[in-house]
């Protein structure tokens, strides 16, 4: 009987357990799961050929005996010097490294024999970096080998749009990771989001939103900002803040924000004075400026380059940078896509050397898919930086899953025909070299609002550490340390991701078509939207142009001309709609309806069988993720399933929304192989997306 019992009550306490080592820790991002066993013999102990003092080789260090106890829950055994008889040392090494390491490069190196690891570089950040490559590669089982690897970008940096009142601009996650209630109030657990961003590269972020509040350089605020600063500085990440251009009139209380101003210099030099002697190793300021209402130099008959360089200067003494965006229009001109470009080539060169001017990928604004921006490569005597979307603004907020590196690797890896260099490699030609992604963090539990969103960050750090890395590695590396601990379940999942933005760009915007999301919040299909006195260029029917005669914006030389803004190979290539990539066509054209494609299809069946191809990959990505089942964690199975029964019935909507609306225009049937729409009627896809904003608002 007694026996019974203990059997009975072993068998209950294995079924508590066993969900517990099978949930996932989101919370923990990539950072949670380690394998049963290590792929090697783990060290023993460790030495370091320096004192440590409180910077990032205490964290390095720290990370080390992590990783250790993970696996073993042992302690390592510090040693004060090794020799050739050491044996079982993980070792982290600056003296001696080589030069080509740089400021944040390492190298890895191992001596099976004796089961010595050495982690060499230049300086404790590089030492850091060092650490969690030894330790990603324990996590994913590979085998070790000697390694060696240096950052492509000086700067690696987050965009936060998040508001002082706690509110996230085009947030998909919850509130504020820094901000509540007009103050500095971050995660409990924001030492996770320094591990996170340390663990992939990321050495950068702007806490505050673009559309900048002038109090963020209030006394209060700066205080709250040290706190998350000195937080940060271990994991050799420094802080930047987003400025309103008109902080000296709003926050100083200075007749002007004129840049040439005598009294308005000095301000931002005290600013500077200020912020510096609270946080030493401030990054400096992102300045988004006489764009969507904005304040700057322009409202002063000045320029972009007066502006920047007024701020640079006031930076320059402490080592600070200007990352001064440039996405600028305007609804007077004739084609938005052209503005950035007009304003800024006739400033190349005019802008001081801690200046970098940060452009969108694309010439419009972080559509499902965007020809890249002129801009790079073009201007050649200036320091460019690329923007990117991690958070999906315009597609499917948190509810889409959609991996971005394949948008992002597609973007870096475009030829410019400026001297034979990619985008990536324009970018690389400056004095200043940085990337920015858009953060998709928030407060909910995951940081992201869903977990799939999670690889979007992992990815643009990778990709900002090295931009050559292949889209499906890092999903490989990302799933594998995040969804399953089983390996035969990554085909599957590296399969949707990989599909995932495609299939989103067919039943969103095919062929080059954009903006045809909802008003304001740019959620769901409305390319029929017509709002009263509202700028045309925030209007899809700006962008898309259906008509009787066709469909698609002429920018070709018979239209605007934006082509024009690109070296002369892609210039022609891009010009005529018979050499146009199919996936640009009615970014640069205006076609007609029956116009025919090189693979003989019409304008009307090619935009139909886009439409249908999207929708159908996505119910062949829920079949294909049903077959996981067991495989990956049971919390993210259930969630993922959930999210992808959402996402094809909103894929469904848009092709149906989309195809009846361009219907009205094309007078044409919908080819019958295709299949049935699901809804019968614009009113009825009108119908879905008022309810949707119904109880979009009841969640807030």
């Amino acid at each position: 009987m007694k026996r019974g019992i203990i059997t009975f009550m072993l068998m209950m306490l294995a079924v508590m357990i066993a969900p517990a080592l099978l949930h996932a820790q989101t919370d923990s991002l990539w950072l949670a799961h380690w394998p049963s066993t290590p792929s090697v013999s783990l060290p023993q102990n460790y030495y370091i050929d320096f004192k440590i003092g409180k910077g990032q080789t205490l964290t390095a260090l720290k990370e080390v005996e992590f990783a250790i106890d993970k696996f073993s829950g042992k302690k390592l055994k510090e040693l004060k010097k090794t020799n050739s008889k050491t044996t079982n040392t993980i070792s982290l090494i600056t003296n001696g490294a080589p030069d080509f390491l740089g400021n944040e490069g390492f190298s890895i190196k191992y001596d099976f024999d004796k089961n010595n690891t050495r982690i060499i570089a230049k300086t404790q950040a590089g030492l850091l970096y060092g650490v969690y490559e030894w330790q990603r590669r324990l996590r994913l089982g590979d085998m070790p080998k000697d390694y060696s690897s240096v950052p492509a970008y000086q700067v690696r940096c987050l965009n936060h749009w998040d508001n002082l009142d706690g509110s996230v601009e085009r947030g998909y996650a919850g509130l504020s990771i820094w901000f509540k209630d007009g103050k500095v109030n971050f995660r409990s657990d924001i030492e996770t989001y320094a591990r996170a961003n340390a663990s992939i590269g990321i050495n950068a972020t702007v806490i505050d939103n673009v559309n900048a509040d002038p109090l963020v350089l209030s006394k209060e605020l700066l205080d709250g900002v040290k706190k998350i600063a000195d937080i940060l500085r271990p994991y050799n990440i420094k802080v930047y803040l987003a400025v309103n251009f008109s902080s000296p009139a709003a926050l100083g209380k200075l007749k002007t924000s004129d840049p040439l101003d005598g009294k308005v210099i000095k301000w931002w030099e005290k600013k500077a004075d200020e912020i510096y002697s609270l946080i030493p190793d401030f990054g400096g300021f992102l300045v988004k400026a006489n764009s969507e209402g904005l304040p700057g130099p322009m409202d002063f008959g000045r320029t972009h380059a007066d502006g920047a360089n007024m701020l640079a200067k006031a930076l320059k003494p402490h080592g600070g940078i200007v990352m001064w965006r440039a996405f600028v229009y305007n609804p007077q001109g004739n084609d938005r896509a052209k503005q950035a470009y007009e304003e800024f080539m006739p400033l190349d060169g005019k802008f001081d050397d801690n200046v970098i001017i940060q452009v969108k990928n694309g010439p419009v604004d972080f559509q499902p898919r965007e020809p890249f921006s002129p801009l790079f490569g073009a201007m050649k005597h200036t320091s460019v930086m690329a923007e990117v979307q991690i958070t999906q603004e315009y597609l499917g907020y948190s509810d889409h899953l959609c991996y971005l590196a394949t948008m992002w690797k597609e973007f870096l890896d475009y030829p410019t025909y400026c001297n034979g260099k990619t985008v990536a490699e324009t970018t690389l030609e400056g004095k200043l070299t940085a990337i920015a992604g858009v953060a998709n963090t928030g407060n909910m539990k995951n940081w992201c609002g869903y977990v799939m969103a999670q690889s979007n960050w992992y990815a643009f750090g990778r990709l900002a550490w090295d931009p050559s890395l292949r889209s499906e590695d890092i999903a490989r590396e990302w799933a594998l340390q995040t969804i399953t601990d089983n390996k035969a379940a990554l085909p599957a999942i590296v399969n949707i991701m990989m599909k995932s933005r495609e299939a989103i760009t067919d039943y969103m915007t095919p062929l080059g078509l954009h903006h045809l999301m909802g008003w304001s919040d740019h959620y769901g299909p409305q390319p029929w939207c017509a709002i009263e006195g509202a700028r045309p260029d925030w209007m899809p029917t700006y962008y898309h142009k259906a008509a009787a005669d066709g469909l698609g914006f002429n920018r070709s030389k018979t239209g605007t001309n934006a082509t024009a803004q690109y070296q002369p190979t892609l210039r022609d290539m891009f010009d005529n709609p018979l050499t146009c990539p199919k996936e640009f066509l009615l970014w640069f054209h205006h076609l007609p309806w029956d116009f025919y494609l090189m693979d003989g299809n019409t304008l009307w069946d090619e935009l139909c069988e886009h439409y249908f191809r999207g929708a159908d990959r996505v119910a062949a990505f829920q079949k294909q993720w049903k077959t996981l089942n067991g495989k990956v964690y049971p919390d993210i199975y259930k969630e993922v399933d959930g999210k992808l029964a959402i996402q094809y019935d909103e894929a469904q909507w848009w092709r149906d929304a989309c195809v009846l609306y361009f219907q009205q225009f094309s007078k044409m049937e919908i080819p019958s192989y295709l299949g049935q729409l699901k809804y019968k009627s614009i009113d009825e896809c009108e119908a879905k997306r008022m309810k949707k904003a119904y109880v979009e608002r009841q969640k807030d």
